[in-house]
Protein backbone atom coordinates (compact mmCIF):
# COMPACT_ATOMS: atom_id res chain seq x y z
CA UNK A 1 0.00 0.00 0.00
CA UNK A 2 1.78 3.21 -1.17
CA UNK A 3 0.34 5.29 1.67
CA UNK A 4 0.84 2.58 4.30
CA UNK A 5 -2.93 2.50 4.90
CA UNK A 6 -2.94 6.18 5.79
CA UNK A 7 -0.22 5.99 8.44
CA UNK A 8 2.56 7.33 6.22
CA UNK A 9 2.15 11.01 7.20
CA UNK A 10 2.00 10.08 10.88
CA UNK A 11 5.27 8.16 10.60
CA UNK A 12 6.97 11.09 8.92
CA UNK A 13 5.80 13.40 11.69
CA UNK A 14 7.89 11.36 14.13
CA UNK A 15 10.82 13.39 12.87
CA UNK A 16 13.83 13.11 10.62
CA UNK A 17 14.98 9.88 12.28
CA UNK A 18 11.48 8.45 12.99
CA UNK A 19 12.17 8.92 16.67
CA UNK A 20 14.82 6.21 16.48
CA UNK A 21 17.62 8.07 18.22
CA UNK A 22 15.46 8.81 21.24
CA UNK A 23 14.24 5.21 21.24
CA UNK A 24 17.65 3.57 21.01
CA UNK A 25 19.28 5.93 23.51
CA UNK A 26 16.40 5.66 25.96
CA UNK A 27 16.08 1.91 25.45
CA UNK A 28 19.76 1.18 26.03
CA UNK A 29 19.83 3.35 29.15
CA UNK A 30 16.72 1.67 30.56
CA UNK A 31 18.13 -1.81 29.88
CA UNK A 32 21.48 -0.82 31.39
CA UNK A 33 19.74 0.44 34.53
CA UNK A 34 17.67 -2.76 34.65
CA UNK A 35 20.79 -4.90 34.33
CA UNK A 36 22.38 -3.02 37.24
CA UNK A 37 19.25 -3.40 39.35
CA UNK A 38 18.98 -7.13 38.68
CA UNK A 39 22.69 -7.67 39.38
CA UNK A 40 22.24 -6.73 43.05
CA UNK A 41 25.19 -8.11 45.05
CA UNK A 42 26.75 -9.44 41.85
CA UNK A 43 27.42 -5.92 40.60
CA UNK A 44 30.98 -5.57 39.34
CA UNK A 45 33.33 -2.60 39.48
CA UNK A 46 32.85 0.42 37.17
CA UNK A 47 29.08 -0.13 37.37
CA UNK A 48 29.39 -3.35 35.38
CA UNK A 49 26.32 -5.63 35.46
CA UNK A 50 26.66 -9.28 36.38
CA UNK A 51 27.51 -11.45 33.37
CA UNK A 52 24.68 -13.88 34.08
CA UNK A 53 22.19 -11.03 34.03
CA UNK A 54 23.52 -9.77 30.70
CA UNK A 55 23.24 -13.31 29.36
CA UNK A 56 19.65 -13.53 30.55
CA UNK A 57 18.71 -10.18 29.02
CA UNK A 58 20.12 -11.07 25.59
CA UNK A 59 23.92 -11.03 25.38
CA UNK A 60 25.20 -12.71 22.23
CA UNK A 61 28.38 -14.59 21.34
CA UNK A 62 29.56 -18.14 20.75
CA UNK A 63 28.28 -19.45 24.09
CA UNK A 64 24.72 -18.03 23.98
CA UNK A 65 24.20 -18.94 20.31
CA UNK A 66 25.98 -22.27 19.92
CA UNK A 67 25.98 -23.38 23.54
CA UNK A 68 22.47 -22.35 24.54
CA UNK A 69 20.74 -22.00 21.18
CA UNK A 70 19.76 -18.37 21.82
CA UNK A 71 20.13 -17.38 18.15
CA UNK A 72 17.89 -14.31 18.46
CA UNK A 73 20.50 -12.55 20.60
CA UNK A 74 22.11 -11.15 17.43
CA UNK A 75 19.19 -8.69 17.63
CA UNK A 76 19.30 -7.96 21.36
CA UNK A 77 22.98 -7.73 22.32
CA UNK A 78 23.36 -4.28 20.76
CA UNK A 79 20.92 -2.86 23.31
CA UNK A 80 22.96 -4.03 26.31
CA UNK A 81 26.22 -2.67 27.73
CA UNK A 82 28.97 -3.99 29.97
CA UNK A 83 29.79 -0.89 32.05
CA UNK A 84 29.15 2.83 32.38
CA UNK A 85 31.96 3.93 30.03
CA UNK A 86 30.79 1.41 27.45
CA UNK A 87 27.29 2.83 27.28
CA UNK A 88 28.48 6.44 27.61
CA UNK A 89 30.71 6.37 24.52
CA UNK A 90 28.30 4.28 22.45
CA UNK A 91 25.43 6.66 23.17
CA UNK A 92 27.63 9.59 22.12
CA UNK A 93 28.41 7.91 18.79
CA UNK A 94 24.77 7.01 18.18
CA UNK A 95 23.71 10.60 18.82
CA UNK A 96 26.33 11.80 16.34
CA UNK A 97 25.92 9.25 13.55
CA UNK A 98 22.24 8.25 13.53
CA UNK A 99 20.91 11.71 12.53
CA UNK A 100 23.56 11.99 9.80
CA UNK A 101 22.68 8.62 8.30
CA UNK A 102 18.98 9.52 8.53
CA UNK A 103 19.72 12.70 6.59
CA UNK A 104 21.55 10.74 3.89
CA UNK A 105 19.33 7.66 3.61
CA UNK A 106 16.07 8.52 5.35
CA UNK A 107 14.75 7.38 8.70
CA UNK A 108 13.47 3.97 7.65
CA UNK A 109 16.62 2.97 5.83
CA UNK A 110 18.77 4.16 8.72
CA UNK A 111 16.90 1.82 11.10
CA UNK A 112 17.28 -1.04 8.63
CA UNK A 113 21.03 -0.42 8.29
CA UNK A 114 21.43 -0.22 12.06
CA UNK A 115 19.56 -3.49 12.60
CA UNK A 116 21.27 -5.41 9.78
CA UNK A 117 24.70 -4.23 10.94
CA UNK A 118 24.05 -5.50 14.44
CA UNK A 119 22.95 -8.88 13.10
CA UNK A 120 26.05 -9.17 10.90
CA UNK A 121 28.37 -8.06 13.68
CA UNK A 122 27.12 -10.45 16.35
CA UNK A 123 26.81 -13.31 13.89
CA UNK A 124 30.43 -12.93 12.77
CA UNK A 125 31.87 -12.66 16.28
CA UNK A 126 29.81 -15.65 17.44
CA UNK A 127 30.97 -17.80 14.53
CA UNK A 128 34.59 -16.72 14.98
CA UNK A 129 34.38 -17.37 18.71
CA UNK A 130 33.03 -20.85 18.04
CA UNK A 131 35.28 -21.88 15.14
CA UNK A 132 38.60 -20.04 15.59
CA UNK A 133 38.65 -18.47 19.08
CA UNK A 134 42.45 -18.72 19.16
CA UNK A 135 42.99 -16.10 16.41
CA UNK A 136 44.45 -12.86 17.87
CA UNK A 137 42.21 -9.76 17.82
CA UNK A 138 39.59 -11.26 15.48
CA UNK A 139 39.02 -14.49 17.39
CA UNK A 140 35.44 -13.57 18.18
CA UNK A 141 33.75 -13.53 21.57
CA UNK A 142 32.22 -16.14 23.86
CA UNK A 143 29.80 -13.51 25.18
CA UNK A 144 29.42 -9.97 23.91
CA UNK A 145 27.18 -6.90 24.18
CA UNK A 146 27.18 -3.31 22.96
CA UNK A 147 25.93 -1.00 20.23
CA UNK A 148 29.33 -0.61 18.61
CA UNK A 149 28.67 -3.29 15.97
CA UNK A 150 25.71 -1.26 14.71
CA UNK A 151 27.73 1.96 15.06
CA UNK A 152 30.37 0.51 12.73
CA UNK A 153 27.49 -0.37 10.42
CA UNK A 154 26.51 3.30 10.28
CA UNK A 155 30.12 4.10 9.40
CA UNK A 156 30.01 1.48 6.65
CA UNK A 157 26.87 3.12 5.26
CA UNK A 158 28.64 6.49 5.41
CA UNK A 159 31.55 5.12 3.38
CA UNK A 160 29.26 3.56 0.78
CA UNK A 161 27.22 6.75 0.44
CA UNK A 162 30.39 8.72 -0.26
CA UNK A 163 31.56 6.26 -2.88
CA UNK A 164 28.13 5.89 -4.49
CA UNK A 165 27.54 9.62 -4.74
CA UNK A 166 31.14 10.56 -5.55
CA UNK A 167 31.64 12.49 -2.31
CA UNK A 168 35.19 11.64 -1.29
CA UNK A 169 34.83 13.79 1.84
CA UNK A 170 31.97 11.67 3.21
CA UNK A 171 33.72 8.40 2.34
CA UNK A 172 36.98 9.52 3.93
CA UNK A 173 35.15 10.69 7.06
CA UNK A 174 33.58 7.25 7.49
CA UNK A 175 36.90 5.47 6.98
CA UNK A 176 38.75 7.82 9.34
CA UNK A 177 36.16 7.38 12.08
CA UNK A 178 36.28 3.58 11.68
CA UNK A 179 40.08 3.52 11.81
CA UNK A 180 40.16 5.84 14.81
CA UNK A 181 37.72 3.68 16.75
CA UNK A 182 39.65 0.54 15.78
CA UNK A 183 42.96 1.98 16.97
CA UNK A 184 41.35 3.16 20.20
CA UNK A 185 39.89 -0.31 20.66
CA UNK A 186 43.34 -1.86 20.45
CA UNK A 187 44.32 0.10 23.55
CA UNK A 188 41.66 -1.56 25.71
CA UNK A 189 40.95 -5.13 26.69
CA UNK A 190 37.66 -6.81 25.92
CA UNK A 191 36.91 -4.90 22.70
CA UNK A 192 35.05 -7.09 20.21
CA UNK A 193 36.82 -6.34 16.93
CA UNK A 194 35.06 -9.17 15.09
CA UNK A 195 31.68 -7.61 15.89
CA UNK A 196 32.98 -4.25 14.66
CA UNK A 197 34.19 -5.78 11.40
CA UNK A 198 30.94 -7.65 10.87
CA UNK A 199 28.93 -4.55 11.66
CA UNK A 200 30.87 -2.47 9.14
CA UNK A 201 30.39 -5.12 6.45
CA UNK A 202 26.69 -5.44 7.28
CA UNK A 203 26.11 -1.69 7.18
CA UNK A 204 27.98 -1.34 3.90
CA UNK A 205 26.09 -4.26 2.32
CA UNK A 206 22.70 -3.00 3.50
CA UNK A 207 23.40 0.47 2.13
CA UNK A 208 24.34 -1.08 -1.23
CA UNK A 209 20.97 -2.82 -1.41
CA UNK A 210 19.10 0.30 -0.31
CA UNK A 211 21.00 2.57 -2.77
CA UNK A 212 21.33 6.15 -1.44
CA UNK A 213 20.86 7.57 -4.95
CA UNK A 214 17.23 6.45 -4.90
CA UNK A 215 14.65 8.21 -2.70
CA UNK A 216 13.35 6.54 0.41
CA UNK A 217 10.00 4.83 -0.04
CA UNK A 218 7.18 4.40 2.43
CA UNK A 219 7.86 0.66 2.56
CA UNK A 220 11.33 1.46 3.93
CA UNK A 221 9.62 3.16 6.86
CA UNK A 222 7.39 0.14 7.31
CA UNK A 223 10.37 -2.24 7.21
CA UNK A 224 12.19 -0.04 9.72
CA UNK A 225 9.24 -0.42 12.10
CA UNK A 226 9.30 -4.18 11.51
CA UNK A 227 12.99 -4.22 12.49
CA UNK A 228 12.15 -2.46 15.77
CA UNK A 229 9.19 -4.76 16.43
CA UNK A 230 11.25 -7.91 15.82
CA UNK A 231 13.99 -6.59 18.11
CA UNK A 232 11.41 -6.01 20.85
CA UNK A 233 10.12 -9.57 20.45
CA UNK A 234 13.70 -10.85 20.70
CA UNK A 235 14.26 -8.89 23.92
CA UNK A 236 11.08 -10.35 25.38
CA UNK A 237 12.16 -13.84 24.28
CA UNK A 238 15.48 -13.43 26.11
CA UNK A 239 13.73 -12.42 29.31
CA UNK A 240 11.08 -15.12 29.10
CA UNK A 241 13.50 -17.97 28.35
CA UNK A 242 16.05 -17.00 31.01
CA UNK A 243 16.25 -19.09 34.15
CA UNK A 244 13.89 -17.56 36.78
CA UNK A 245 16.55 -17.91 39.48
CA UNK A 246 18.58 -15.19 37.79
CA UNK A 247 15.84 -12.68 38.46
CA UNK A 248 14.27 -14.15 41.57
CA UNK A 249 17.05 -15.85 43.59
Amino acid sequence: NPGLWGYGPALRRLGNDMGFMSLVVGGTIILYALSLLLSRSGLQSALAPNGEILLALGASGAFPIFGLGRWWTVLTAGWLHANVLHIFFNVLWIRQLAPEIANLYGAGRMVIIYTVAGIFGFTLTSVMGYVVPWIPIFGGAQMTVGASAAIFGLLGALVHHGRRTGSSHIAQSGIQYALMLTVMGLLFQGVDHSAHLGGFIGGYAASMLLDPLKPERIDHLALGLVCLAVTLVALIASFVTAHPALFFP
